[in-house]
Formats: structure tokens, C-alpha cells, sequence
């Protein structure tokens, strides 16, 4: 069944299909009209919140998607087509005839029959880019009444600013407005993201747009008085609000375009081959993050890297598109990735399944001619924007990593709340996930958290589990949110090979193999001992270098081997404990 609403007659979609992420040329002078007509606007909530509040993660349960009709209808077609299975999709559209008609032909993977799950919100706005013009989900006193909170757009687009109130109004979510001095506050969705737990990224465009030089601000910032803001508004804790210099190539300077948080402890971040395009200062930025901050746990943050893809002609930014993949979005127990050329997603696709065990990870096609929206810089994340349930039943953990220990059980312990309490815990754990997991009490241990154990196990074992809670209201959830499907897992180690020192290094992988445009290397090196990796022709000359430096965290680099001509290579892997190669053939 299709829900349809509509406001009322009258309703005209002032807008241009289809306008950029960044701003069109023509749109630099109308931001003084709109600047201007900001500070006369006073609706929502205009104060913040007089009560404590917490960010929503975007891996946490959602109730709604949404997207607007204003462009790069193929993608969104197959966007809704996937997303109504896990939950509401709202389409802000002007049309709601032509958009039904739209989803119910035979392009684009075929006809959506049923309509179920699919609202139809007739409202004005001006573009697709819903990331960064919707509310962000902020919640009270962690678990308790959900609000949406909209900040200033960065954009001319007057109708697009108000889009959090329709979508509001429809759902019956009160929202706060960063409209008013002294607390307005100019943001974007795309230039942010939260691990749910007082921990945010953005790049410095979030200082430049508050600070003296800002076009669409109302009051001027300093960095200071943005951190409070976003503790004010958000939750995000004084210390906690991660800035990052912006990146030269990226032009809307949307960190979104090149990371993502997978998890708490976990950044995905796109790599370019060494010294290439934005590489040099991603790196820097990435560097000073691990190194400067932990994750909420206090441990060092993990980091996956995912290759960045360059044209057909082998150029990165300035010369091509931002092609990335960390421009994915979480619906619930999906992951929407962008795509681009299969020899590039085979690669790119893989590391985000591997990585988010027991999602349903899909590609959708993001550089075809007739729907070519990352030449307008952006993609999926970009396009999509999720409301929180409200009622979360929120899980917390931190994962065990691998150890020695054959002797003792392997404590885990989980911080669980819900606003109505919660009724009972459960820990489930395995060896073989085919035989199915081992249900183990939970017992509350105070301060929300609530703890159980695994029982020891002998070395070589890999242990895989994941914790269930019940709320008193009878609310149930699993953290990871697809478990069983997928889980946290950790291994038990051979104590033998912790007293024979520093081992040499070993390529655990080269994929694919044969290969033409980007190779994964993984190697099994101590994290930040430095390696140093060539590849050598038959006549054993250096004819790539890709590596001189500390091993990444994640044991992967990636080599773009578009520049060399077909046949056989070696793959020269140095360290200062040995050395090793692994043949690749490039076609």
C-alpha cells in the first residue's frame, strides 16, 4: 500500500533539476538574500535543548529514509527498491503521479509492485542532496523522546532549508532550529558523522562557514564557541568534536566523500595511490587522528582502507570525479554502496563485506552515463537521509580482540539502556557458526552495563558471538543489529608464537590476481613496523614503489597498476625482519 500525502493546492517545487552538491555559479549571488532572510526566520525550537542529548549513530535502528525526487531518478529508484525492505522510505516530490508512475515501469531493475513501506510527501525543495540539508536525530537523556535538529544550510536553496520541518511535521517529531543568534550554527550532514557516544568528525569547513569569512552564518564563531554550539545542540563532548584541515581537490569539503565510521572503534577511509591527488594530506589527516585521539573505549582507532577509483583514463582529482566508496549509507541491516567500474567495486565491495560481516551490502551504479551523479559531487550517503525509531534499545561494546589466553574465560561486558528499562541480557557465542550460537545470562553490573563470559578455549580457536537484550516494554534488539548473520569475533592464539620474536613479513593476499587497474595487497606485519614494498619486473627493476613506511593498522595497501605494461611482476616485500615476494600478473 503507497501512502500519499499532500499538504494542500497551491504547492509549487521551485527549483533547477538537476543542481550540484556544490554550488552552481549562478547560486553565488543569491547568498547574500538568503543569508539575510535567516536571521528573520523563527521556526522549530530555536534555543537548544535544556536537557541532556545524545547524537544518533547512523548504524543504530532507523524508522525512515529520506529522499527527494530532484534528479538522478535511476538512483533513487534502486535506492527506494532496496531500502523498503528494512524500513519507511519518504519521497519528498511534487509530482506524487509521475513519481509512482516512475517507480512502477520496467526501467532500472524493473517495476515496484508493491508499494509498501513508500510515502509520498508532497512538499517544496530545491535539490536531491537530503544528507546535508536534513535533520540530524538527537535524543534525550540518551534513549528517551527523539527530536530532529536542523542546522543553517550552507545553500542558497531556501526550500531545501525547510524540508526538516515537512518531514517533521509528518512524523510528528519536534524540531530544533540552529536559526537564531546566539545560536546559530551553519552545518552540513555530509561534513558529519557521530559514533553515538559524544564522538564526532567533520572537516574545518565547519570553522570557516561560523568564523569570520562564513557567508551564510548570522553571528561570527570562533572554533571555541563551535565546539560548545555542537555540545549544546548535539551532545558532542567538549574535547570530543573532531576537525580535520579540508582536503585541496575535494571541493565541497565533505568528509563524507572520502571516510566513514563503520562503528565506534572503526574509520573506513578511502586510499590514493602514494602522493596522488588528495592522498598526501588524507594521510596527514588520518595520522593525526590515531595519534591524537581514541575511540570512546579509549583504544586506538581502527582503520580500513578502501581503494578511491580514478576515470577510465586513469585520473584522480583534479583530473576525475571523486570517486569513492566510503559515500555509503546504513539502512538498518543494509549498506547502500556507490559504484563505478567492476575491475574497481569487485575490490571495493569486498573490503566493506568483509568488514561488516552479515549486512546485505549492495552496489548501486553511481558513474552511468544517464545517471552520473558523482560528476556532481556526491553519491549514495549524499542522497539519503535516516530518522532514528523512537524508542532505541541501545547497545554498546567493546569487541575482544585476539589473545593468548587459554585458561581464563573471556569477559564481555555491554552497556544496554532503554527508556523503559531493561528486562534481561543475553550473550551468544560460538565456534563454528554453522552449529549455531550458545545462549549465556547476562547479569547487570551497574551503570547499564550488564556482563557475561565465554569460556576459555583452546589456541587456534576463533570464538564469534554478539549480545541480545530485552526491554521491559518487551522492545528486543542484538548489537551487531544484523546477528545472528554477523558478529563481533576474536581468536585464540598459539602461545608458541608469542616467544619466537619479531616474525618475517608474509603476503596473506593479492587480489584480485590476475589484475589491470587497482591490486590489494595484504601483508601479516607488526602494526607500524615499517615495510617496504616494490614491485619488480622481470629483470628485477624497482618499476613501482608503493610502501616505505609503518605498516597500516588494517594490513592492506592498495597499488593502482594501471601504468604497467601486461605480464608477469614481483611483489618485493621488505622489513627489518626479512623478506618475501608473491608473484602478480597483470593483464
Amino acid at each position: 500500500m503507497i501512502a500519499l500525502l499532500c499538504p494542500g493546492p497551491g504547492l509549487q517545487a521551485q527549483r533547477v533539476d538537476p543542481l550540484p552538491n556544490g554550488l552552481a555559479p549562478w547560486e553565488h549571488a543569491l547568498i547574500p538574500a538568503y543569508r539575510d532572510s535567516r536571521s528573520g526566520v523563527d521556526r522549530g525550537i530555536t534555543t537548544p535543548p535544556g536537557f541532556p542529548v545524545r547524537t544518533m549513530a547512523e548504524w543504530e535502528e532507523i524508522q525512515s529514509l529520506v529522499v527527494a525526487w530532484a534528479g538522478y531518478e535511476p538512483i533513487l529508484k534502486q535506492i527506494i527498491r532496496y531500502a523498503r525492505d528494512e524500513c519507511e522510505v519518504i519521497v519528498v516530490c511534487d509530482d506524487p503521479g509521475a513519481v509512482t508512475n516512475y517507480l512502477q515501469n520496467a526501467l532500472y531493475g524493473g517495476p515496484i509492485t508493491d508499494m509498501t513501506n513508500i510515502t509520498l510527501l508532497q512538499g517544496d525543495y530545491n535539490s536531491v542532496w537530503t544528507r546535508d540539508y536534513g535533520a540530524e536525530c538527537i535524543y534525550q537523556n540518551e534513549v528517551d523522546s527523539l527530536f530532529l535538529l536542523d542546522w543553517i544550510y550552507n545553500r542558497p536553496r531556501p526550500l531545501d532549508d525547510v524540508v526538516p520541518d515537512l518531514v517533521g511535521g509528518y512524523k510528528n517529531i519536534n524540531v530544533f532550529s540552529s536559526t537564531q543568534a546566539p545560536y546559530d550554527l551553519v552545518h552540513t550532514g555530509g561534513n558529519f558523522m557521530a559514533d553515538g557516544f559524544g564522538t564526532a568528525f567533520s572537516s574545518n569547513l565547519v570553522l570557516d562557514e561560523n568564523g569570520p569569512n562564513g557567508q551564510f552564518n548570522q553571528s561570527v564563531k570562533t572554533a571555541a564557541q563551535v565546539d560548545t554550539l555542537m555540545h549544546q545542540w548535539m551532545g558532542i563532548d567538549l574535547g570530543r568534536y573532531i576537525k580535520m584541515p579540508t582536503l585541496p581537490y575535494d571541493q565541497i569539503h565533505h568528509i563524507d566523500m572520502h571516510m566513514k565510521l563503520l562503528d565506534e572503534e572503526t574509520l573506513l577511509v578511502g586510499e590514493f595511490p602514494i602522493g596522488v591527488s588528495d592522498g598526501p594530506q588524507l594521510e596527514s589527516n588520518i595520522a593525526d587522528v590515531t595519534a591524537n585521539y581514541s575511540s570512546v573505549f579509549g583504544t586506538p582507532y581502527r582503520v580500513v582502507r578502501i581503494p578511491m577509483v580514478p576515470s577510465t583514463g586513469g585520473q584522480y582529482p583534479p583530473g576525475g570525479s571523486y570517486r569513492t566508496y566510503a559515500n555509503n549509507v546504513f539502512i538498518n541491516h543494509t549498506v547502500l554502496v556507490p559504484t563505478y567500474r567492476q575491475e574497481y567495486d569487485t575490490t571495493g565491495l569486498r573490503i566493506l563485506r568483509e568488514s561488516l560481516p552479515g549486512y546485505r551490502v549492495i552496489g548501486i551504479d553511481c558513474d552511468d552515463n544517464g545517471a552520473n551523479i558523482i560528476s556532481a559531487s556526491g553519491a549514495i550517503h549524499c542522497i539519503t537521509k535516516g530518522i532514528g525509531v523512537a524508542d532505541p534499545l541501545l547497545i554498546r561494546h567493546q569487541r575482544l580482540t585476539d589473545t593468548y589466553d587459554t585458561v581464563d574465560p573471556y569477559a564481555v561486558e555491554a552497556y544496554i539502556r532503554h527508556r523503559s528499562g531493561i528486562a534481561a541480557a543475553d550473550l551468544y557465542w560460538t565456534t563454528d557458526t554453522a552449529l549455531g550460537f550458545n545462549p549465556v545470562s547476562m547479569v547487570a553490573v551497574g551503570a547499564n552495563n550488564w556482563a557475561a563470559s565465554i569460556p576459555a578455549q583452546p589456541a587456534g580457536t576463533t570464538i564469534y558471538y554478539y549480545v541480545h537484550a530485552m526491554a521491559n516494554n518487551g522492545k528486543e534488539q542484538v548489537r551487531p543489529i544484523v546477528a545472528p548473520d554477523g558478529w563481533w569475533r576474536f581468536r585464540v592464539l598459539d602461545t608458541n608464537t608469542g616467544i619466537q620474536g619479531v616474525p618475517a613479513p608474509v603476503v596473506t593476499e593479492v587480489f584480485p590476481n590476475p589484475a589491470s587497474q587497482v591490486v590489494v595487497v595484504g601483508l601479516q606485519v607488526p602494526v607500524g613496523e615499517h615495510v617496504q614494498v616494490d614491485f619488480r619486473d622481470a629483470l628485477g627493476r624497482a618499476v613501482l614503489h608503493l610502501h616505505d613506511g609503518p605498516m597500516p593498522a588494517d594490513g592492506r595497501l592498495f597499488a593502482d597498476i594501471t601504468g604497467l605494461s601486461p605480464g608477469a611482476y614481483l611483489i618485493d616485500v621488505r622489513t627489518p625482519n626479512g623478506r618475501t615476494s608473491r608473484c602478480l600478473v597483470v593483464r
